[in-house]
């Protein structure tokens, strides 16, 4: 993101945010609201986070990655990209490709540490350059992760998305929906059985996009605050980090101040973020009942045709001991 012309801009990347989410359908059929669960329900259940770019899951689904971190998952992140045409964190400068990477590779560790993941994997594919990937190859990465990890939960973007330009964000979501069926299946890739790794079938899916086709809403009023941290956290890439003391900053060269902004640059950075790029979450939250909650396109268990929610259900409910 450019940021010579910043107060020309910082409207339009709060506008961006608000298209992603206000999107959402009234409440109603279809759509599960998926509230916050006290205790650790999830208890070793594994989630990774999968983002082409390190301000994807912060904009989009660091929210519902903190609250199921709370309620018991291990989590990792997992980038696609080096976001190698970044600029520099906290200067708002274009760099060397070398000073981009390292600048974005530290915020990306940053916002792992903020939502309690705990690893980081840089698959480091050239930013806006995926499309030149073979699928093939990102699926198999992603299979390996997914069998290491014994993952159960992914959170990413929507391979079925509506009005998405980038192509990072259409590859990583179409190898991720590959990869979490793959990675179940003895025949496939049955070379990693020899590293000691076995079939792991992802469980379910919250995916996010643009304009998602909504099937779950997440409650995540209660670790609001890490979703504002994680994108504070985000200086370079994203249109958090530091835009709120900037933009204090620049008006304070025009001689005005904004109450919103505050008296110091930590209060104003967070507040920019819960006031204009969370303003889609609020007020999405509205129309179901809470203070903020985010969109999914969610697959559940079974969606890939195999023992389905209602067979594990019936299967709960009449299974008996062998004699």
């Amino acid at each position: 993101m450019q940021r010579r012309h910043f107060l020309a801009t910082f409207v339009g990347a709060a506008a961006v945010m608000q298209r992603q989410t206000l999107t959402a359908q009234q409440p109603g059929a279809g759509v599960f609201f998926e509230r916050a669960e006290s205790g650790t329900p999830h208890q070793g259940k594994v989630l990774a986070a999968i983002q082409a770019h390190s301000d994807d899951i912060p904009l989009s689904a660091s929210g519902t990655v903190a609250k199921l971190i709370q309620e018991g998952y291990v989590g990792y992140l997992i980038r696609a990209t080096n976001d190698d045409m970044g600029d520099l964190p906290g200067l708002g400068t274009r760099g060397t490709i070398g000073e981009n990477v390292l600048g974005n590779e530290r915020d990306n560790d940053e916002v792992a540490r903020v939502l309690g993941l705990k690893r980081v994997f840089n698959l480091n594919y050239n930013n806006h350059r995926m499309a030149d990937v073979s699928l093939n190859e990102l699926i198999c990465r992603l299979i390996f992760l997914i069998r290491l990890l014994k993952v159960d939960t992914v959170v990413c973007w929507d391979p079925w998305a509506h009005d998405e330009e980038n192509p990072d964000h259409y590859m990583i979501a179409r190898g991720v929906e590959a990869a979490c069926w793959m990675a179940g299946r003895e025949h496939d890739y049955p070379e990693q059985f020899a590293a000691g790794l076995q079939p792991y079938e992802v469980r379910d899916k919250y995916y996010f996009a643009r304009r998602p086709e909504i099937t779950r809403v997440v409650d995540i009023s209660g670790v609001v605050d890490k979703k504002v941290d994680a994108n504070v956290a985000n200086k370079a890439k994203g249109p958090g980090g530091h835009h709120g003391s900037q933009l204090r900053a620049e008006l304070a060269k025009r001689n005005q101040r904004l109450p919103l902004l505050g008296d110091d640059d930590g209060t104003a950075d967070r507040n920019y973020i819960k006031e204009f790029l969370l303003a889609g979450d609020r007020e999405l939250g509205r129309k179901y009942g809470v203070e903020y909650a985010e969109a999914f396109h969610y697959v559940g268990p079974g969606a890939s045709g195999a023992s389905g929610p209602s067979t594990e259900e019936y299967i709960r409910q009449h299974a008996m001991p062998l004699k």
